[in-house]
């Protein structure tokens, strides 16, 4: 092309190109596709809630049982005292108006006074959430790292002895119900049987009358055979969603490079395959989190552990409905939003996710 043409051309295409580039950048992308990513999840953490907010209200109006008769203890009382306390807790309005006004103070945080207790559900709720997350915390903590920890072994050494009897024995437990398991280990260890001398209280948190260091060995104490329940039930599963999770890194074309590199095995899967294996586990952990908040009901009730689950347990049984239904949107709500900070997390541990 000759120099003479270059001006018609420059003319032609409407002059020269402007400098910068044309195109955003990938890094604009990558974010531009990660909010969306985010206000994705957000919203359908939002929309969730709401749906849980509408079941917890129609679906314990299904329990048989009139919770008036429960607040009279059984007394002979007139019809008007009757339609007294009906009207005293809004179940003479039309069922429209309680889901109304249920609804529109459960988003200010009130969720209703207590038939039973004569107290706010949040304050019954605060009062033994501390309770719940000092044993499900505790049982977390240990079988998130026992299923880890064995998940990893496992799927290093898989198809050997010590692999079909982890395996093994994870299947197992995990398919024993919790209730029965804490039975037997109260049958067992707090009663006695045999030779064996009962160890341990049956239920409760503490013994009473003691203050101090003596106060929380004492708290200890009880607090062993639940957590042993909850951690024989539920590491299982962490074992096995682990080495499952490992088993399919262990074929890849990295960790064979890692090899011939001259790394040793034990390097090779702490710093290459374990960290890329953890995107399931990571979900479950999540998972299990958000049911640290709701408790185990079974294991509570079972231990007479005056947590989240021994108050649902105790609430459904009369029924009081705003202490059941305030508990069930505490549970549902924990595990919705551990959820979603498990989804927030995926696109730090893999950038593929979210694009």
């Amino acid at each position: 092309m000759t120099a003479e043409a270059t001006p018609s051309l420059v003319e032609a295409t409407g002059g020269p190109a402007e400098a910068g580039p044309s195109v955003r950048g990938p890094a604009a992308r990558t974010r531009t596709a990660y909010l969306r990513y985010v206000a994705g999840k957000l919203g359908g953490a939002a929309v969730s809630l709401l749906a849980v907010l509408v079941t917890s209200f129609f679906l314990f109006r299904l329990i048989p049982g009139d919770p008036v008769k429960y607040m009279t203890g059984g007394r002979q009382v007139s019809a008007e005292q009757l339609a007294n306390y009906r009207k005293e807790f809004g179940l003479d309005l039309p069922m429209w108006e309680q889901f109304t006004d249920y609804c529109g103070k459960a988003l200010t945080g009130d969720l209703g006074t207590s038939y039973q207790f004569r107290a706010p559900v949040i304050d019954k709720i605060t009062e033994a959430l501390p309770n719940t997350l000092l044993l499900t915390g505790t049982a977390f903590v240990l079988y998130t790292a026992l299923g880890i920890f064995i998940g990893t072994r496992s799927a290093w050494r898989n198809g050997g002895l010590s692999d079909r009897l982890n395996t093994g024995l994870a299947l197992t437990l995990y398919s024993i119900p919790s209730f029965w398991l804490g039975l037997l280990l109260i049958i067992v260890f707090s009663v006695g049987m045999g030779p064996i001398p009962g160890l341990f209280p049956t239920g409760g948190m503490e013994s009473g009358g003691k203050e101090g260091f003596a106060y929380v060995i004492d708290v200890a104490h009880h607090l062993v055979l639940p957590v042993v329940t909850l951690v024989a039930v539920e590491y299982g599963q962490t074992l096995l969603v682990t080495r499952s999770a490992l088993l399919d890194e262990m074929g890849s074309d990295y960790l064979t490079t890692a090899r011939a590199k001259g790394l040793r095995d034990d390097l090779v899967r702490r710093r290459h395959a374990v960290p890329n294996a953890l995107l399931p586990t990571v979900t479950l952990i999540f998972i299990n989190l958000g049911r640290t908040v709701a408790g185990v009901i079974l294991v509570e009730t079972v231990f007479s552990w005056p947590g989240l689950g021994g108050l649902f347990y105790q609430a459904l049984s009369v029924p009081d409905l705003p202490l059941v239904q305030g508990l069930f949107f505490v549970f549902a709500a924990a595990v919705i939003v551990m959820n979603t900070l498990a989804d927030l997390i995926y696109p730090l541990l893999d950038p593929r996710v979210g694009r």
